[in-house]
């Protein structure tokens, strides 16, 4: 019998009350992508169906998003490699497998909810700047987004990950 989807499965001890959905969200989509990338072949990382971004993409950008977010949640500017690695989130790599974009991608849940159980409450509605732009946010709000993305991107590719294993080409 299959585990009911992790928001269905109680609270997490270690989080704080308000921000369950974003650690239920995040664990979700872990486990998702870990049913999804078990037939996940490395010649299909790369590939465009109907122009679609490639799975490949999703992977490392739904990776570099938590990190970037997270990142902004703390109040600080992203780093040189941080950047870097959004430069070449869209850029094919034969040498990538599957295995490795998911590590990477569960470290990177690791971290974030590393950082969910040490938040500070009381200051989740204090103001964050995002970007150069230093666009408004909150940390509340970036953490939500950073769910919200998550699962936006894990949705696009379970589609484009089934369609390439289906075969299917725009016709």
């Amino acid at each position: 019998m299959s585990l009911p989807e992790v928001w269905l499965r109680g609270p997490l001890p270690q989080i704080p009350p308000p921000l369950q959905p974003v650690a239920h969200a995040l664990l979700q989509a872990r486990e998702e992508l870990q049913v999804l990338l078990q037939d996940c072949t490395p010649d299909l990382l790369w590939q465009k169906p109907a122009g679609l971004a490639a799975p490949g993409f999703h992977l490392r950008h739904l990776a570099g998003v938590l990190d970037r977010l997270f990142t902004y949640a703390r109040g600080e500017a992203l780093t040189e490699a941080q950047l870097a690695y959004l430069r070449a989130e869209e850029q094919a790599d034969g040498k990538i497998i599957p295995s490795d974009l998911l590590e990477h991608f569960n470290r990177q849940v690791d971290q974030a909810l590393h950082q969910l159980e040490q938040a500070d409450i009381a200051t989740i509605t204090h103001f964050r700047g995002v970007g150069r732009a230093q666009l408004p946010s909150t940390v509340l709000g970036l953490y939500v987004h950073a769910a919200e993305h998550t699962m936006r991107h894990l949705g696009q590719l379970l589609v484009t990950v089934k369609v390439l294993q289906a075969g299917i080409t725009a016709g």
